[in-house]
């Protein structure tokens, strides 16, 4: 009995310590949570979707969805040889060079009419907390923060650690000028130690004014956030980034709804939108796009042409690796919608935005 009170002892401890870790980040308060407490979208204690949302679709229990996660996993779900990919020298491009470099999920790098833009950097290799349990496939890490140059504007969608990787930001955070994010992710940021005058938290339908004719709208989605116990207590959310130049749809994760077509008539055309296609599952379908929406969403945008990302670096769904992004290619020519497909890592031009190769075929 002394000997398994040790343990359980012991167990308890190396929990508490473990979940004490500064990765998991921090609840809003003072200040910052006086300004969340006034948003119309956060009531009855948590941030809320414009739709019901249920965290699982009717009918399903998490022990429903723990069976299908542990034996009915689709035998694809992770590519068995490398990624292939590119490297793409981001600190030696051309002052007019217009840019877009995908690294895999949700992650990428623009450089647009002279201001160097990132997107929820994930680059530790893993997207949960137990990064054993997450782990990137082979191929897919073929850059560190070591190869970024310095950001003028980090996006933030939301604080799920397939988007806010703690080693990651911790390891850019010299080079990082500028932080736009939703409301309550700044007080993970300001925790981790970042200056609070850098970073701008919005709700939905806010609009950022930033120098020389560049300006952010924010949007919402359909989704949830959180990083331990307690859900919603931080925003999710899109960037409508309009420049001199150019309109781009940045898009986080999200369930289809109505709030695309409304970002559409309110903001559109898009040049470029950039959406979600995969880690997908009718267990969680109000929360993620499904197969076959990703086209409706991109029309209801008003998109010339669509980057689909969310896929091709993590298993975090029961589908096959590239089922989504075939589906999207089938759906794409269907609906006449230009499909951009880049490698990781591969250089894609925003000025004249041509459809890539299906190099993901070539992977087994």
């Amino acid at each position: 009995m002394l000997i398994t009170g040790l343990v359980l002892l012991a167990l308890v401890s190396a929990v508490y310590l473990f979940l004490k870790h500064p990765k998991f980040g921090k609840l809003p308060s003072g200040k910052r949570l006086e300004q969340i407490l006034k948003s119309p979208n956060y009531r009855n204690g948590r941030f809320q979707n414009l739709s019901y949302t249920p965290d699982l679709a009717e009918g399903e229990t998490v022990l429903k969805v723990l069976r299908k996660v542990l034996f009915e996993k689709d035998r694809r779900n992770k590519p068995k040889a490398a990624i292939p990919s590119q490297k793409t020298d981001l600190l030696a491009l051309a002052a007019d060079e217009n840019v877009l470099v995908w690294f895999g999920h949700s992650s990428y790098f623009m450089q647009v009419e002279g201001r160097k833009i990132l997107v929820d950097p994930v680059f530790s290799g893993a997207a949960s907390p137990v990064p054993a349990t997450t782990r990137s496939f082979r191929g897919s890490d073929v850059y560190t923060t070591d190869d970024l140059p310095e950001i003028d504007y980090l996006f933030i969608t939301h604080d799920h650690w397939d988007h806010l990787d703690y080693e990651t930001v911790m390891r850019l955070k010299p080079k990082i000028k500028t932080i736009i994010t939703g409301l309550g992710t700044g007080a993970h940021l300001e925790y981790w130690g970042f200056r609070p005058e850098i970073i701008i938290e919005k709700d939905w339908s806010e609009t950022v004014a930033l120098p020389d004719g560049f300006t952010v709208h924010t949007v919402p989605g359909r989704h949830f956030a959180g990083r331990l116990f307690k859900r919603n207590q931080a925003l999710w959310m899109a960037f409508v980034l309009q420049t001199p130049k150019r309109r781009i749809f940045l898009g986080g994760d999200s369930g289809y709804d109505t709030h695309f077509s409304g970002i559409g008539d309110d903001f559109g055309p898009f040049d470029l939108a950039i959406l979600e296609c995969g880690q997908y599952n009718e267990s969680w379908k109000n929360i993620h796009l499904m197969p076959g929406e990703i086209v409706l969403a991109a029309q209801a945008l008003k998109a010339k042409a669509l980057l689909p990302v969310h896929w091709a670096k993590f298993a975090l769904a029961l589908h096959a690796w590239d089922e989504p992004i075939n589906l999207a290619v089938a759906d794409a020519k269907t609906a006449n919608l230009p499909l951009l497909t880049p490698m990781i890592g591969e250089k894609m031009c925003l000025d004249t935005l041509t459809p890539l190769k299906a190099w993901w075929r070539n992977v087994d």
